[in-house]
């Protein structure tokens, strides 16, 4: 992706969540979750890994009158190398999304979403050996979809997935995390 695209992208992001926000600020909605689920790689990153696993925790902000809010999340995942028996990729990364929650009625507990943003990627290959590659840090974005179950006023849970590309020279990492989890949020 152009890097000006992709700052034009960003930068109106930010502008049009910081315009929805500012004006209900005193109103927004405060979202903790932690969740984990299965790590899909994608292309050629496909070839050389086996679908692994996650664990991740986010927050959440929305304000009550606006569909439109922020996600900022952490991830720990592993791919196993294909034979697993010589070791495999450790990722941890941060992202910062956009969330846009699709129009739903009041009283509806089923809330569909999407989200999209970009973060860091930090990765290294462990080897069963006792040696490791060298830890590398990238950007990439990711995208996704997703949705909030709220069965209790402040308890619920989210079953999401996202598309990560992570920019690496040579052949972009591509993987689909797919997670379920549980998520405490304020009134």
């Amino acid at each position: 992706m152009p890097k000006g695209l992709f700052k034009g992208i960003a930068a109106f992001g930010v502008i049009a969540a910081l315009g929805a926000t500012s004006a209900q600020a005193q109103s927004s909605r405060i979202t903790v979750g932690a969740g984990g689920g299965i790590a899909i790689p994608l292309g050629d990153y496909s070839d050389a890994t086996k679908t692994g696993w996650d664990l991740t925790g986010a927050v959440q902000v929305k304000p009550a009158t606006s569909p439109v809010g922020f996600q900022i999340d952490g991830t720990y995942q592993e791919n196993k190398f294909d034979p697993s028996s010589i070791g495999k990729f450790r990722w941890f990364y941060g992202t910062g999304d956009i969330v846009f929650w699709l129009p739903v009625a009041e009283e509806t507990r089923i809330r569909p979403y999407l989200l999209g943003g970009g973060g860091v990627y930090n990765f290294k290959q462990k080897f069963t050996t006792g040696t490791s590659g060298s830890s590398q840090t990238k950007f990439g974005i990711n995208v996704g979809a997703g949705f909030d179950f709220d069965f209790q006023s402040n308890v619920g849970i989210f079953l999401e997935g996202r598309f990560h590309n992570v920019f690496i020279q040579g052949s972009d990492a591509k993987f689909i995390p797919v997670n379920v989890g549980i998520r405490f949020h304020t009134k």
